[in-house]
């Protein structure tokens, strides 16, 4: 097992269950930005930050029984939650993994306590954040238009990214 899956692992430990594609990509792509060890490359696309690479790691630690996917119908469409399974928590105990366990735990619990559509909000902030904050205000206002995200909003998205760094 390569040590880039064992800290989604323990990320996923950290987070618990995370509820929808989206957000684990968010959370993922957030902790990143917040100096987590990871090491997924991520392009802007369609709902913010994306990595292909997530993807496929995440779909390979499903494979080998370490994380649980589990397909809910929805309202017209389909939402996957994720949870670490028992042999993924064997595995990680008999790892020796460099992993900021409680920074982890801090970050991952405090943005699993947000919707998909905030953190996809506060991962664009970050997309951009060599910016002046007012510039990635017009970005996020620009590609996220009808997400129709609020003054308010991208307020809450820059006091959450403070409040974790």
């Amino acid at each position: 097992m390569l040590p880039d899956h064992a800290k989604l692992l323990a990320l996923l430990q950290d987070a618990g269950e995370v509820v929808g594609r989206k957000k684990w990509q968010k959370i993922v792509y957030i902790s990143k930005k917040l100096q987590l060890p990871l090491q997924e490359k991520y392009t802007y696309h369609m709902y913010g930050p994306y990595s292909e690479e997530l993807s496929m790691r995440t779909e390979e630690l499903c494979s080998l029984g370490f994380v649980t996917e589990i397909k809910e119908a929805k309202a017209g469409y389909y939402q996957y939650r994720y949870q670490l399974t028992e042999e993924g928590d064997t595995f990680l105990q008999n790892m020796q993994l460099d992993w900021p366990r409680r920074e982890a735990k801090k970050i991952t619990s405090r943005l699993n306590e947000y919707s998909a559509k905030f953190l996809e909000l506060v991962s664009t902030v970050l997309y951009f954040d060599e910016l002046p904050k007012e510039d990635v205000k017009e970005k996020v206002h620009k590609l996220k238009k009808s997400q129709n995200y609020s003054d308010e909003d991208m307020e809450e998205a820059w006091q959450l990214i403070d409040s974790l760094k």
